[in-house]
């Protein structure tokens, strides 16, 4: 059984969803850089280990990667899942984890990297929007997307109605992705991203018009 370990900031909603889903995976850690964050009390209900490692008490980001790094493996950790963790991380933890960290981003990725993805979408007046699932690597949201959700942007779309139906998906995909990787339906191998067995090119693509 996959052993996953999900690493959070704030409220913990995706790690919630996770929860729920019933993984054929073991969640067996949450990691913390915030002491407040109330998805530490939703792994906890759930009688999910915790752990608060607080950025702010180490003098430079590889110290903090190296305590977090030295806690996933404390856990045997195969799967990390970066859900609503707002740090970025240093290039020697990433490589350490390579093929081996998702995480989710409100975007329909390559497009709109970065924060305030929603407004930035409304100015453009794009009319799809959506979430994307994909490996980290040291280039920020780049790695290679695995899932992605789709939806229609509405007329009467403002930032806070996109953010909410955006979660939504991402309450949808995040989990079945994870799943999917649990269940060897997705392997990252040296040739290159497997989805039954074939080649992925392109992202799965969930959509809700």
């Amino acid at each position: 059984m996959i052993k996953i370990a999900v690493l959070v900031s704030g409220s913990g909603s995706n790690l919630q969803a996770l929860i729920d889903a019933n993984l054929s995976g073991q969640i067996v850690g949450v990691i913390s850089n915030k002491p407040e964050a109330y998805a530490l009390q939703r792994a906890e209900n759930a009688g999910i280990a915790t752990a608060v490692i607080e950025h702010k008490q180490y003098p430079h980001r590889e110290a903090f990667d190296d305590v977090m790094h030295q806690q996933l493996l404390d856990w045997d950790v195969d799967l990390v899942v970066l859900a609503g963790f707002m740090r970025i991380l240093s290039e020697k933890f990433v490589s350490a984890w390579e093929g081996k960290m998702i995480n989710i981003h409100p975007s329909l990725l390559p497009y709109y990297k970065g924060m305030h993805t929603h407004q930035r979408v409304l100015n453009t007046g794009d009319q799809l929007h959506g979430c994307t699932v994909h490996y980290v690597t040291a280039e920020l949201d780049a790695g290679q997307a695995l899932a992605q959700g789709v939806l229609k942007v509405g007329s009467h779309d403002c930032v806070n109605s996109l953010a909410q139906r955006v979660h939504t998906l991402e309450h949808i995909i995040y989990p079945q992705v994870v799943e999917w990787i649990c269940t060897q339906t997705i392997q990252h191998t040296d040739q290159g991203v497997l989805y039954r067995n074939t080649l992925m090119h392109e992202p799965i693509q969930f959509c809700k018009f």
